[in-house]
């Protein structure tokens, strides 16, 4: 376990809220960064052969089993493999990019990384930007499924149980969108906050995964 596993999922590239707060954490961290751009470079969505891989013995994989299984390993070990995991998760529509789920849905393997989970315990950070804003308060609280679905699978005992810490820019549409003008000082506290809180991270992260 000797790199920091940084996932990637936004579309907009380097346009992206989430990957410029990701930034921040990232020039803070002083050790080997393991970089997977899931919108440059989708992983497949899970399919039938790669479900039935999963209960098939491999000396009976068909071809497209075969194929679909190596994914999964390279995907699996990759995962396995980090200290410390970096994700950029926007909000797209009330969740998450498809992409993201996608790789979820690779990973995800009974009895290799979940139930038990080699990983558990591991610190990671979840980035997600949203253009509005969904707290308490707000007149879309309740309406966000992206970070208590993406917490679940990612923290929860039962399923990857990493540590997982959440950092949510919001309000990203302030600057771009006339209608929400009076918002923007929200929105640059919001940046500014979430900046500071992953630089506080990192170091705290990379002491404790250097110890």
């Amino acid at each position: 376990m000797s790199y920091l596993l940084h996932i990637d999922s936004s579309a907009l590239g380097e346009a992206s809220v989430s990957r410029q707060v990701a930034q921040s954490f990232l020039a803070g961290w002083d050790g080997k960064v393991v970089h997977r751009d899931l919108a440059a470079a989708p992983v497949p969505h899970l399919s039938a052969a790669g479900i039935t891989a999963r209960v098939t013995d491999p000396a009976e994989h068909t071809d497209e089993q075969r194929a679909a299984a190596a994914v999964q390993d390279e995907l699996i070990e990759e995962f396995l493999g980090a200290a410390a995991y970096l994700f950029t998760v926007p909000m797209y529509n009330l969740s998450m990019p498809s992409v993201f789920k996608a790789w979820l849905d690779q990973i995800m393997v009974f009895g290799r990384t979940f139930k038990p989970s080699p990983a558990a315990g591991r610190p990671a950070v979840l980035v997600s930007a949203r253009g509005g804003s969904y707290g308490p308060g707000a007149p879309n609280h309740g309406l966000d499924y992206v970070v208590p679905t993406t917490e679940a699978v990612l923290g929860h005992e039962g399923q990857l149980g990493l540590d997982v810490t959440t950092v949510i820019p919001e309000l990203t549409m302030a600057p771009h969108t006339p209608s929400m003008a009076e918002l923007l000082p929200k929105h640059e506290a919001s940046m500014a906050t979430a900046r500071d809180r992953v630089r506080e991270l990192a170091a705290t992260i990379a002491t404790a995964t250097a110890a």
